[in-house]
């Protein structure tokens, strides 16, 4: 299976991986290779960074879907069969949409918008981001408009993140702890101690002399208030978790020939194996291309170069800088090709892997997006340049 046939065969198709490897750019070049061959295509990004939108010819990526007009397309010589849409996740908004969305009533509406530990929790919490990512991916799924919606994963430090931080979430939203708050909170729409047991109740009401007894309520309401919104938000988390288990999801994990990345890309996959989240490919981007040792005696290329220094430069000291620096270079594309074979190795020879060139130019529209679909789909491949 090559990449071209990963988007003709699924729905879904996931960019992850590390900060910093071109994941972005990638999801771009794959919906725009999709669109072009026909399908209805939507790429989503978590990324705020402004790479997409520029590379795909909008002044601005928001949180609605922009069509990429024909115009854009037809300016690079690009006629595409399909239809190209982007969208940028908003976490509050898309949060904010939720509640909105399944709240029983109009109170339970505003008591939920208006919780501080709600405002907090939808912004700034670690892990809300990755969370509502998966909510947004789950919502966009139910709309038939689109044959095809990739995902750019959020930029972190960590590519397990993105897997890890939902169950991490819920995990502090739907603690025993938690618990505690939502049974002394419940007993008269304040707090009641009465109702725990003595431990319990000790722990809290010292908790309550340093932050305060509304404090804890706030808790309280905000965690009854969401478990009453999603039924309950552990089951929530493991549907959207299970959605991405269907076959018509592929995981494509992107990396750099970096060491560090490599590495991250290895552990990234058999995490993604040991969840169940089958990857469908690996893309290394930003390979140095191997090139060739010259052909020429040296003396013709000594002969060569005198013509184009200025007279009485030193040709011999020039070409011996330029040999060095043809060395230093070779010394890097050979690196990036150990690298890119241990990929291989450690996640089996029979595994998809793709190389892109490192361009001399950073991927900045429709054109240039255009040739890295190519290497990513196999109509080009990495070649020695002489």
């Amino acid at each position: 299976m090559n990449l071209a046939e990963v988007l003709q065969g699924h729905r879904v198709v996931v960019c992850v991986g590390s900060g910093g490897v071109g994941k972005t750019t990638t999801a771009a070049a794959l919906a725009l290779r999709a669109a072009v061959d026909g399908r209805r295509v939507l790429c989503l990004t978590i990324d705020p960074a402004r790479r997409l939108a520029t590379s795909l010819g909008l002044d601005e990526m928001t949180t609605e879907e922009r069509v990429v007009p024909m115009a854009l397309f037809e300016a690079q010589g690009l006629k595409p069969k399909g239809e190209l849409s982007a969208m940028m996740l908003d976490t509050k908004r898309t949060f904010d949409e939720l509640v909105e969305r399944y709240a029983s009533s109009p109170e339970a509406r505003d008591r939920i918008l208006n919780n501080e530990i709600y405002r907090y929790v939808s912004s700034s919490l670690a892990g809300t981001q990755e969370y509502m990512a998966m909510e947004k991916l789950h919502a966009v799924r139910q709309n038939d408009r689109w044959d095809l919606i990739v995902l750019d994963t959020p930029p972190t430090t960590n590519a397990l993140d993105f897997l890890d931080a939902p169950e991490r979430l819920v995990a502090m939203i739907d603690s025993p702890a938690m618990r505690w708050f939502v049974q002394a909170f419940q007993g008269a729409g304040k707090m009641s101690f009465n109702l725990l047991g003595k431990g319990a109740a000790f722990l809290l009401k010292g908790i309550s002399q340093f932050t305060g007894g509304e404090f804890l309520a706030n808790i309280a309401e905000f965690v009854t208030g969401l478990n009453e919104l999603f039924g309950g938000f552990r089951e929530r988390a493991a549907t959207i978790s299970e959605s991405l288990r269907k076959p018509d999801v592929a995981f494509v994990v992107v990396t750099s020939p970096a060491p560090m990345a490599v590495r991250e890309a290895i552990f990234f996959a058999r995490r993604l194996e040991s969840a169940g989240l089958a990857d469908s490919g690996f893309v290394v981007n930003g390979m140095r291309p191997l090139l060739h040792e010259p052909s020429v005696p040296r003396s013709e290329l000594l002969a060569e170069l005198s013509e184009l220094l200025p007279p009485g430069a030193d040709v011999e000291a020039a070409l011996t800088r330029l040999e060095n620096a043809l060395d230093d270079e070779r010394l890097l594309a050979v690196g990036d090709r150990i690298e890119s074979d241990r990929l291989r190795s450690q996640v089996g020879e029979d595994r998809l892997v793709v190389e892109v060139p490192a361009f001399d130019q950073d991927v900045h529209d429709l054109r240039a997006l255009t040739e890295v679909a190519d290497y990513l789909v196999g109509k080009r491949q990495m070649e020695a340049i002489s």
